[in-house]
C-alpha cells in the first residue's frame, strides 16, 4: 500500500531533521519508479511485494512527502517524487562506489597510481590505455607526470611514481626493472620555418654547428652540457621536456631533436623538419619500475597492458 500525502503526519512533513534513510528504501523507490509497479520492482529485487511497499511507505514518512500517486494501471511519480528520484539514484550510485572501492582495498588494490611518462610514448597509445584504466578501475586516483630520461628513473626510484615510460636506455641501475614495449617513436630534427637551417635542401653536421642546439636537461643530474649531439658546436639551451623544446624551436631559438607525433600535435605548422643524413630515426620505449617496491594489482595490470599493446 502506498501512503498518500494526506496519510503522512504533519510532524513528519514539517521540521524533520533526524532522518535515517535506509538504502533498501531508496532501492525500492528507484526500482518502483523505473518499473512502474510494486510487483515488478519486487520481482527485480527478489523480494515480496509487501516488503517493497513497506519500504516505499517508510521512505515517504521519512521524507515527509508522497512519492507516488496510485493509478489503476501504473504507479505515477508525484512532482516531489520526480524531483527526489535523481537524488535517490545519486545516493545509490555513491553507495555502490563506496562498496566497490572498499572491496578493492580489501583485496590489496592500491588506491592511487602514478605514471611518469616521456613524450616518446605515442599519445594515441596513451589515450587507449587510460580509457581501459578508467573502465576497469573507475575509483582509482590516477596521476600522470611528464618527465624525461634520468628524471623518470629518479621518480620511480624515489617511489614518487610506480611505473615509468622512457626512451630505451643502454643500461639501467640494478634496482630498476625494465621491459621493452612493442612500439617505437620517430624522431626528427626540426627548426622554425624561416630559420636559416630550414632553407637548406640538405643539412650537414657542420651546418648544425653554426646554430644553437635545443636539448633536454635533467633535473636529476642538472647537467645541461652532457650528451650534446654531434655538430652542435657546444652551444645549447636546455629544457626539461620535449614540449618546451618544441616551443623554443618554434620561436626560432635553435634546432632540436623532437618526436614527430609531438610536432604534428603541437607544432601548429610553425616547424620545418630538417633533411639530415641518419634522420629521422626510431626510438624504442621501455617501461620501468623499482625492484625495491612490489607492484600493486593495478600497476601490475597496467604494466601488462602496456607490454601487450
Amino acid at each position: 500500500m502506498i501512503i498518500g500525502i494526506s496519510a503522512i503526519p504533519k510532524a513528519a512533513a514539517i521540521g524533520k531533521t533526524d532522518m535515517n534513510i535506509s538504502p533498501e528504501s531508496l532501492q525500492a523507490f528507484a526500482h518502483a519508479a523505473n518499473c512502474g509497479s510494486l510487483s515488478a520492482a519486487a520481482r527485480r529485487l527478489g523480494k515480496s511485494q509487501s516488503t517493497v511497499s513497506e519500504a516505499v511507505a517508510r521512505l515517504e514518512i521519512d521524507l515527509g512527502v508522497a512519492l507516488f500517486e496510485r493509478g489503476p494501471r501504473k504507479l505515477q511519480l508525484t512532482e516531489a517524487g520526480a524531483s527526489l528520484l535523481a537524488h535517490a539514484e545519486e545516493v545509490l550510485t555513491a553507495s555502490d562506489r563506496l562498496a566497490r572501492h572498499a572491496a578493492a582495498l580489501a583485496r590489496g588494490q592500491e588506491p592511487r597510481l602514478t605514471l611518469a611518462l616521456s613524450d616518446t610514448y605515442q599519445p594515441k597509445q596513451y589515450e587507449a590505455r587510460l580509457q581501459e584504466l578508467d573502465q576497469r578501475f573507475p575509483d582509482l586516483q590516477f596521476e600522470s607526470l611528464i618527465a624525461e630520461q634520468a628524471d623518470v628513473l629518479d621518480l620511480v626510484s624515489q617511489g614518487r611514481a610506480q611505473l615509468g615510460l622512457i626512451a630505451a636506455q643502454p643500461a639501467y641501475p640494478p634496482h630498476i626493472a625494465h621491459a621493452r614495449l612493442h612500439m617505437s617513436s620517430e624522431f626528427g630534427l626540426f627548426a622554425a620555418k624561416g630559420h636559416p637551417l630550414s632553407e637548406l635542401a640538405q643539412v650537414r653536421p657542420e651546418d648544425l654547428s653554426h646554430w644553437r642546439l635545443l636539448r633536454l636537461s635533467s633535473v636529476a643530474n642538472d647537467d645541461a652540457s652532457a650528451d650534446v649531439l654531434p655538430g652542435s658546436g657546444g652551444r645549447c639551451w636546455a629544457a626539461p621536456d620535449y614540449l618546451m623544446l618544441l616551443e623554443m624551436a618554434r620561436l626560432g631559438f635553435g634546432w632540436a631533436e623532437l618526436p614527430r607525433q609531438l610536432v604534428d600535435a603541437y607544432g601548429f605548422d610553425g616547424l620545418q623538419e630538417l633533411r639530415c643524413s641518419g634522420w629521422p630515426r626510431r626510438v624504442t620505449v621501455d617501461a620501468v619500475w623499482s625492484r625495491q617496491r612490489e607492484l600493486g594489482p593495478v600497476a601490475a595490470w597496467l604494466l601488462e597492458r602496456l607490454l601487450q599493446a
